[in-house]
């Protein structure tokens, strides 16, 4: 059974970028990482990363140096079965629950690096309610205009680096989580930097995330939309002008034969 693709694969056509198509495949071998203490970083690609990966060399280059992608989109999931290369659907803020889980089973300290004081403290008090032993050593809220690239970033590394957090969920947004998780990986190459997005603001009950029904029936980016069209008209706009050349890619790859099993 075929349970990562190539990380050489990565960006080499600029579509081909899930490495870990499922989320069990995805927490063991975080679970086996940790135990071993190495390092890992974990991006969640979707449709708005995809066309901001087009247009950033250096969001390429920090996505790059993730050791593992997952879907976070059903449009991803659905090119990469039409491509003969099936993942699942692995949302970043569905990520949280688990990895607290595994960190609390395991001892693992846990910073949180995002959002706001009053989220991160809200999600602190619920999931150590919900995992008996969660360590939530480093509680981050970084300001407004944070840089990745910044000093601000590097003081906030520092903080983990103090901490002794082996697991650092980022709740910063893209490109900014994922290319601080590629910064914070050479500086401390034991630990591991998860991006999850809104995942704790969802947690925390700051943002309110879809219902369940909506989500199942792949309608989470409408439902978005309707709650605030100013700001994702464009983006969602955007990630519709990439579906043709995505589709080309799926058709190109199930055409060749290159076809993978989970």
């Amino acid at each position: 059974m075929n349970t990562h693709f190539q990380t050489d694969e990565i960006l080499s056509y600029g579509e081909v970028l899930v490495t870990t198509p499922t989320q069990k495949a995805l927490l063991s071998d975080l679970g086996n990482r940790l135990d071993a203490g190495l390092g890992f970083t974990v991006a969640t690609v979707n449709l708005d990363h995809l066309v901001k990966l087009r247009r950033d060399p250096a969001f390429r280059q920090a996505y790059a140096r993730h050791s593992h992608v997952v879907a976070d989109g059903n449009p991803v999931v659905w090119m990469h079965r039409l491509a003969g290369r099936p993942v699942e659907l692995v949302p970043g803020s569905d990520l949280v629950n688990p990895l607290c889980a595994l960190a609390a089973r395991s001892g693992v300290p846990v910073a949180f690096l995002g959002s706001t004081r009053e989220t991160l403290d809200l999600a602190t008090a619920r999931l150590t309610a919900a995992y008996p032993g969660l360590q939530i050593v480093a509680p981050i809220a970084p300001s407004s205009d944070f840089d990745p690239d910044g000093e601000e970033a590097a003081a906030c590394l520092a903080e983990v680096e103090a901490s002794k957090a082996r697991l650092c969920l980022i709740a910063l947004g893209a490109p900014k989580q994922e290319m601080f998780a590629a910064r914070a990986i050479r500086r401390l190459p034991h630990s591991g930097f998860v991006s999850v997005g809104a995942g704790l603001d969802f947690i925390a009950g700051t943002q309110k995330r879809a219902p369940l029904w909506v989500r199942q029936l792949a309608l989470e980016w409408l439902w978005r939309l309707a709650r605030d069209h100013r700001r994702l008209a464009r983006r969602y706009r955007d990630c519709a002008l990439i579906l043709p050349s995505l589709m080309t890619w799926a058709v190109r790859q199930r055409l060749s034969g290159d076809v993978r099993t989970v």
